[in-house]
């Protein structure tokens, strides 16, 4: 017999999409028993890509399929245990592997094949989107990468803001970087990415994209910069620009979420906003009056009609200024995050609030079409009026 892995998922795999692997059996004797099934014995952990433990976390078993051959996705699995939020952990990074065999029936008898161990792989809480092949390299998925995010088009950034983008280190084929070069209308510097592949924390790092942050590697009164990733002497990434923007008329609302790689990505909506407050009440009639005492009376500032459940939703409406068309994939990724947060308060980057959105359409505007483009999100605040727990 001979079973061979025929197809791998990529070197770092986001997990909210499928990650394959495709096994393979060459002796045609095999299938000849009904009860042969491919097995995948499924490792995942945390800590250094050696640190595999001594037992599976899960068996998988499927019969072939009529290609001969047994796809098992382990993506629901991975996924389910990447459940930190990244506000919390903003390196969130499972190491996993298949341990796979064929098992069959010859008589009474259970028999197994040889096992095959696939490399060593990993993943982070994220998502592909249509039409990227399965399987595809990450390093593919975006021409920033290893900065992890698809922001293609020059960012605002004001006197205050605060912000950190995020940048992969760990090693391996998705590598390709040494250093950041920032480039800015004062100086030129390097933001020195260190490698690892020790830990999770190593994983993934982040970096600066406003002078306001203490590691600002360029001069503090620079208004124009951009950054790119190198390895040695040469590019591996496109450049993210960002420019300084007065101050608007109305408050700035900067507002962070979690993007298809599982990090933060930034927008300034600095256009009109507001705050409002809803409540929904439940009531009951209480008993009033002197129901104890020897003469029925009542006091007149008794109430007949009480509260006992009343309950508020706070909310906030953002308007974006006129913004490119290439925004429009950034917006989407907005429309479906699960992690968003406003960042109430300028020169504390952890002051935030989180926030839910409830906008469920997005008409995506065109050049073309629409000529300037601009767009308004409504979205619920995490937290009530009331603190409930």
């Amino acid at each position: 017999m001979a079973l061979s892995i025929i197809q791998n998922p990529a070197d770092v795999s986001l997990a909210q999409s499928p990650i394959a692997f495709a096994v393979s059996e060459s002796n045609a004797n095999v299938f000849t028993s009904s009860s042969m099934q491919y097995i995948a014995e499924l490792y995942f952990w945390t800590g250094s890509t050696t640190d595999s433990g001594s037992s599976a976390n899960y068996t998988l078993q499927k019969y072939p399929n009529t290609s001969r051959t047994g796809i098992f996705d382990v993506s629901r699995i991975i996924n389910s245990e990447l459940s930190d939020i990244v506000q919390e952990v903003s390196s969130s990074v499972r190491y996993f592997a298949i341990d796979s065999y064929v098992q069959y029936l010859s008589g009474s008898t259970f028999l197994t094949g040889s096992h095959v161990r696939s490399n060593t792989f990993k993943a982070i809480d994220g998502y592909s989107v249509f039409q990227e092949p399965i399987s595809e390299s990450i390093s593919d998925k975006t021409p920033f990468w290893p900065m992890m995010t698809d922001v293609d088009t020059t960012q605002s950034y004001q006197d205050g803001n605060y912000g950190r983008l995020s940048i992969w280190k760990g090693a391996g084929s998705d590598l390709s970087t040494t250093q950041l070069i920032y480039s800015g209308n004062l100086d030129d510097n390097n933001f020195v990415v260190t490698t690892g592949q020790t830990n999770t924390t190593n994983m993934v790092g982040t970096f600066p994209i406003s002078p306001n942050e203490p590691d600002w590697p360029l001069d503090p009164g620079t208004s124009e910069f951009s950054i790119q990733a190198f390895a040695g002497a040469s590019a591996v990434s496109s450049k993210i620009n960002f420019k300084e923007v007065c101050q608007t008329k109305y408050d700035n609302i900067r507002i962070k979420w979690k993007n298809r790689y599982g990090q933060f990505d930034y927008f300034n909506f600095n256009l009109v906003s507001r705050q409002a407050m809803s409540t929904s009440r439940q009531r009951y009639q209480p008993q009033i009056g002197s129901w104890n005492n020897r003469t029925l009376t009542y006091e007149k500032y008794e109430n007949s009609v009480q509260n006992y459940i009343v309950d508020s939703d706070q909310t906030l409406s953002v308007n974006t200024d006129y913004v490119k068309e290439s925004y429009n994939d950034i917006f989407k990724q907005l429309m479906v995050s699960d992690e968003i947060y406003w960042i109430t308060e300028e020169g504390n980057p952890e002051n935030v609030l989180p926030l839910a959105l409830q906008s469920t359409n997005f008409a995506q505007k065109t050049e073309k079409v629409d000529k300037l483009i601009q767009y308004s999100f409504d979205f619920i605040r995490g937290q009530g009026y009331k603190l409930i727990i």
